[in-house]
């Protein structure tokens, strides 16, 4: 297990001003960090028991400080620095970003008409939220309110949005089309596996976090996917790194080869995402 040690840790955002129960458990994309080392007080997918202060920190949501009801307050010394202080800027931006997606991003625009052809149609507003977030993270999204988190603050190009939106498009997919449970750590496993398997993990970013070299090309994809989805699960879920690990390993073939609805692996600096889209109604999807 030794290529599941170097991860990425993600973390799990909530759009509600109480402490919310476990099903409320919601994924997010994020950056790099170097720890993902944590104790459970149970080894099994059961999430342990918490006070009402820790449980907001314990479930990831005091990363999305928006989705807790609470308004954003810039830190005066980050203000006179420039690096806060344009929230209505930054908000005005992502929106603005969001819409060229929806419009031109090949992925965006196949994901929304996978959704629609699954009795599932986004609208902009009401399933699109541009907030400030942790610096951890880049986005997320919210199974109680079926929303999409873009954290505005630290997605600022196209291309950052465009991989937000589509990495949690497929999870509002499997939420839609499946019978997901977000307290089963299987299923959390699996749709973390899909997401980081079509919309982020190539060989460059494999090579970027360290899962892969020139002597093992072609388990570099693999590696990279294992990793990516290991931290999402802990991250999301407070279990022991080897229950995470066992839960990744167990669903991996199965949710690997699961391709829908983008059917097929994106390569970077490549027409595969103008490909897919032109597939899409192969796999009886709408084009958007």
């Amino acid at each position: 297990m030794g290529l599941l040690t170097q991860v990425w840790a993600k973390a799990a955002p909530a759009k509600e001003t109480t402490p919310p129960p476990p099903e409320a458990v919601i994924l997010a994309d994020a950056k790099p960090v170097q720890d993902v080392n944590k104790t459970a007080a149970n080894p099994d997918t059961t999430p342990p028991a918490t006070t009402p202060d820790k449980e907001p920190k314990e479930w990831g949501y005091d990363l999305y400080p928006e989705r807790r009801g609470e308004a954003y307050k810039p830190r005066l010394s980050h203000i006179l620095f420039g690096s806060e202080g344009k929230e209505s800027i930054d908000r005005y931006k992502c929106e603005q970003n969001v819409y060229w997606c929806v419009k031109n991003g090949p992925l965006v625009k196949l994901m929304m008409g996978a959704l629609r052809s699954s009795g599932c149609p986004m609208d902009l507003r009401r399933h699109i939220s541009c907030e400030v977030c942790d610096p951890s993270v880049t986005g997320g999204y919210d199974p109680v309110l079926n929303q999409i988190v873009v954290c505005q603050n630290m997605a600022k190009n196209k291309s950052m949005v465009h991989g937000v939106l589509t990495h949690e498009m497929i999870h509002m997919f499997d939420y839609c089309n499946n019978d997901l449970d977000f307290r089963n750590v299987d299923h959390l496993a699996c749709t973390e596996i899909r997401a980081a398997n079509l919309a982020h993990c190539s060989f460059l970013s494999a090579m970027m976090q360290g899962d892969a070299s020139p002597f093992n090309v072609k388990e570099a994809h693999q590696n990279c996917v294992k990793s990516k989805a290991l931290a999402s699960v802990l991250a999301v879920r407070n279990i022991s790194h080897q229950a995470a690990v066992d839960a990744v390993e167990r669903v991996f073939p199965k949710c690997y080869a699961d391709l829908e609805p983008i059917g097929r692996r994106i390569r970077r600096n490549s027409t595969d995402q103008q490909k897919a889209f032109m597939e899409a109604p192969m796999y009886g999807y709408d084009v958007y």
